[in-house]
């Protein structure tokens, strides 16, 4: 595990022995731990987080987007949920190329798949929960009715999203004040979110997708020029399937399957499987700007919705697949030019972690993809739209074309690792394409080098998809001078690279440790 050095900058792990919970907010993390304090268990703690990070965190997740989680009981594997959303029964790709269109812009209603992560709380509370939805609700329906003061980081994604927030006039009076996006310490409320989430805690989920809340939706994106249907709300439901997994440094790591891209970061974890390279190296970015590459190329010609384009070609896990990728990389040379990337950039949304004190630990992200997602809102509900649906192609002939009733490409994806068929660390990284490559960095951090979640998540991070290597302001000079020299096109990222949250579960010592990304406002707090 990581040696401290207390003068240098940086944050100590969480330690706890019953109870953790790691979120993206302070406000959320305390209210998870509420929930468990007072009795409730991991998957409790995880839904009335998320539902806090739904207020509190605008730009990042909210009611109006989707979810995937894993949830791992001792001495059991884990089990899987998947709350994203389908495109609505009239949609047309045809259509959309008719109009000139090569992709589903981001501020359109045709980018709003069903939302669906209220549907996967739902799930998630019916299936393991101890408390009721509406309980688990209502830390979020005062912080939205009362307003809760702005943070750092929320305030500097907000402000950076004010001129898009402008454009909406409706959703400009829900977000903006006098046209301007709340300063750090500023008090913000949510009016028509806190009556939402009211009536979800009173009349239960078929509100949202059957009641009065679903014709006020539905209504608002025909309005706007959306196809969707009362009925395509009505079909909304989480789905529970099998989590897919590899093996890594001894260790099982499992994922939630396609349409999530979870299966990529499985074939990176495949590709690196016999590399000893230090995450302090030189030729740690480089390796892993090239395994990058690789793999997203895999992703964007492969990965969709299985229920509708079925299975695909190519099994991304076969490791004699994995092993002839890592054939094309030299260590001490960049690769030539790959494929333009398929997919629009996007890096908004929340991942958090749990462990209580049976042994259940959830993993769990929550997402409306660009940041205030569509940026399209309905004033009667306050509910905020994502525009998921911005991922699917329109080229025919692609698995992740859009059609009727399929799920769009997600790029989400929680992660849990066990060692010796137990839960060993629940984690996850946040920002969009970013988050595979993230995972990766996170894991060999934490298994291979030694450190421990929170060290390893305070690591300098790069990304090399799509064009230049991104790298942040905190990898050092030398490395960058390195990486140019192997022939990498290196520029420093406009923008902090992820975020993320991981908790630890030593089971021999009866302790978890715990991490949460500096990039964020997050906290670890365990008890």
């Amino acid at each position: 595990m990581s040696e401290f050095n207390f003068q240098r900058s940086g944050r100590s792990p969480a330690l706890g022995e019953r109870g953790m919970v790691a979120t993206s907010h302070s406000l959320a993390t305390v209210t998870g731990l509420d929930v468990l304090r007072s009795g409730g268990n991991a998957v409790d703690a995880a839904v009335a987080a998320a539902s806090m990070l739904a207020v509190v965190e605008p730009a990042m997740t909210g009611i109006g987007g989707d979810l995937f989680a894993l949830v791992a009981h001792k001495g059991s594997t884990p089990v899987a949920i998947n709350a994203s959303g389908a495109a609505p029964a009239a949609a047309d790709p045809d259509a959309l190329l008719a109009r000139g269109l090569d992709g589903i812009p981001k501020a359109s209603p045709d980018a709003v798949t069903v939302p669906t992560g209220v549907a996967g709380w739902a799930a998630l509370v019916e299936a393991y929960g101890s408390r009721s939805l509406g309980e688990l609700l209502q830390p979020a329906i005062r912080a939205a009715r009362d307003g809760f003061r702005v943070t750092p980081r929320v305030a500097w994604d907000w402000g950076r999203q004010a001129e898009a927030l402008r454009l909406q006039p409706e959703t400009a009076r829900m977000y903006l004040r006098d046209g301007h996006a709340p300063q750090m310490g500023e008090r913000h409320a949510f009016p028509q979110l806190a009556a939402t989430l009211e009536v979800l805690a009173k009349d239960g989920v078929e509100a949202f997708y059957r009641g009065p809340l679903a014709a006020s939706m539905v209504r608002r994106l025909r309005d706007l020029g959306g196809v969707h249907a009362l009925d395509d709300f009505a079909a909304a439901e989480a789905e529970w399937v099998a989590p897919i997994a590899t093996d890594y440094q001894g260790l099982t790591v499992y994922e939630c399957p396609p349409n999530g891209q979870g299966i990529v970061a499985l074939l990176m974890l495949n590709m690196i499987a016999d590399d000893a390279v230090a995450v302090t190296s030189p030729d740690w970015p480089h390796l892993l700007a090239e395994v990058t590459r690789l793999a997203y190329r895999e992703r964007d010609l492969v990965v969709a919705d299985p229920r509708i384009a079925g299975k695909a070609e190519v099994d991304l896990l076969d490791r004699g697949h994995a092993a002839a990728l890592r054939r094309h990389i030299a260590m001490d040379r960049a690769m030539g030019a790959l494929p333009e990337r398929l997919l629009p950039p996007h890096k908004d949304t929340i991942y958090l972690t749990v462990v209580d004190d049976q042994g259940t630990a959830v993993s769990f992200i929550n997402s409306i993809y660009d940041a205030f997602g569509s940026t399209l809102a309905c004033p009667e509900t306050g509910v905020l739209f994502h525009n998921r649906g911005r991922a699917f192609r329109l080229t025919p002939g692609h698995p992740n074309r859009l059609a009727p009733h399929k799920r769009p490409m997600h790029t989400i994806i929680p992660a849990l690792a066990y060692r010796d068929d137990k839960p060993w660390m629940s984690f996850g990284v946040m920002g969009g394409d970013y988050q595979c490559t993230g995972q990766v960095q996170l894991l060999k951090a934490v298994a291979q080098d030694g450190l421990d979640p929170q060290a390893a998540l305070e690591l300098p991070r790069s990304f090399a998809y799509p064009g230049a290597l991104q790298v942040e302001t905190s990898v050092p000079e030398k490395t960058v001078i390195e990486l140019r020299r192997r022939g990498h096109s290196v520029e420093v990222a406009a923008l902090p690279l992820g975020g993320g949250q991981a908790i630890l579960i030593d089971q021999a010592a009866g302790l978890l440790i715990g991490g949460t990304d500096p990039r964020k406002d997050g906290l670890a707090l365990g008890y």
